[in-house]
């Protein structure tokens, strides 16, 4: 259902205090602040801070998700048991994030904020609330990629894609930084479109790798 005018506005004053400053730094009282609103109107529109940052959570993964489900869907249309190359399935990825960038220049570093928040071990009800709300969307592009990596136990699948989010978040949340960086010691900044199609190769490589190579130190 559509949001109320009320709704929205405390959403896009969150939004904007959680992109500048973090979730957890973020309080309720400088959200009713910017919002010009009193805590109960955040109350009955979304229950806590929680539930606020499950709605955003929904206005920024819910494109990303669904981008890659229709890009999945559209390959793989008329021929369901193909291989898809694994670089091909990263730059869907790619693409699915520049979607989300293209319209609204908060995207990516919100994207990355929340990626960072689930992981935080506090936050067990909003991993529940991802995994739950965008599972079916996502796991297609999964079963794609896991056809194409190298053979390897399903544990070594599992840490090598949180690999390759841990890479993908770091790289997008001190963008800024690292282009500050590039700049200095190179004289050149690369758009934001560029790094991400960076990764591509870097990424594929570390899928393709075969688990028996891997070697273990003693410390």
């Amino acid at each position: 259902m559509p949001q109320s005018k009320t709704a929205l506005r405390i959403q896009q004053a969150a939004e904007t205090l959680f992109a500048e400053q973090g979730f957890a730094e973020t309080t309720m009282r400088q959200i009713t602040t910017e919002a010009d609103v009193n805590l109960a109107a955040v109350n009955y529109h979304f229950g806590s801070k929680q539930g606020l940052i499950q709605a955003v959570s929904e206005t920024y993964l819910g494109p990303f998700a669904e981008y890659l489900q229709d890009a999945v869907h559209a390959r793989t249309a008329d021929t369901s048991n193909e291989t898809v190359a694994i670089e091909e399935l990263i730059e869907m990825l790619v693409r699915a994030m520049l979607y989300v960038h293209q319209d609204n220049t908060r995207a990516l570093p919100m994207f990355t904020r929340l990626l960072e928040l689930a992981y935080l071990g506090s936050q067990e009800d909003l991993r529940s609330f991802l995994a739950r709300r965008f599972k079916t969307k996502l796991e297609g592009f999964i079963d794609l990629l896991r056809k194409d990596t190298a053979p390897m136990p399903d544990e070594e699948f599992f840490w090598r894609l949180h690999f390759m989010m841990g890479a993908m978040i770091f790289t997008l949340s001190n963008y800024h930084t690292l282009r500050g960086i590039e700049k200095e010691t190179y004289n050149q900044e690369a758009a934001i479109e560029k790094t991400l199609h960076r990764m591509i190769p870097v990424l594929a490589a570390g899928f393709q790798a075969r688990a028996e190579n891997t070697q273990f130190c003693r410390l």
